[in-house]
């Protein structure tokens, strides 16, 4: 008998005790981080936001069944100085009185294994929503796991940074946001 590899994935997942399956849904927001880093004339600046909201299910026996949402408090950035925090709020950067939060909502997570995943979903900032491939690396723990990823944000494709600040000799258009979303399971 010829297994197929959805075939065996199945037999491996129905011989699975499923009283030792854990489902994390309790995000720990004292151990969770958002962060970013770009370059603006060519010096490395980075930062984070202090408030967000992250929303989660995530089963291991079940990857194709787990959903995240987060949204992030835009007024919360630290960017290293308060006039950097101030400029960030203008219309040409998040023009946060319009738009104070951004916010990411998976649409498929899909397992590659040793704990790392693909999550397809799409985020929307500034009013614009664009669909994001993130990799997630999963790492179990005794109280509480993490889940770990970073990706490249194309600052214009949303428009952050307009005017005098889309040049990108001025300030990068890709910036390194990475992730850090602890939680805990039952």
């Amino acid at each position: 008998m010829k297994l197929t590899l959805n075939a065996l994935a199945l037999l491996v997942a129905l011989a699975s005790p499923a009283a030792s399956a854990v489902e994390y849904r309790t995000v720990l927001p004292a151990q969770s981080a958002i962060g970013f880093a770009f370059n603006q004339m060519g010096v490395s600046i980075k930062g984070g936001f202090k408030r967000f909201v992250a929303q989660m299910v995530f089963d291991p026996a079940k990857p194709e069944a787990a959903r995240a949402q987060i949204d992030i408090d835009l007024a919360s950035i630290d960017a290293g100085s308060s006039e950097a925090g101030e400029e960030s709020a203008g219309r040409l950067w998040f023009n946060r009185s319009v738009y104070p939060r951004a916010q990411f909502v998976s649409s498929q997570i899909r397992p590659l294994g040793n704990n790392r995943y693909e999550m397809r979903g799409t985020l929307t900032l500034k009013g614009r929503s664009r669909e994001l491939v993130v990799p997630v690396t999963f790492s179990p723990g005794k109280t509480a796991a993490a889940f770990d990823g970073s990706f490249i944000l194309k600052r214009l494709d949303f428009g952050i940074g307009e005017g005098m600040w889309a040049d990108l000799d001025t300030v990068a258009n890709e910036v390194q946001v990475t992730f850090r979303i602890a939680a805990t399971g039952k």
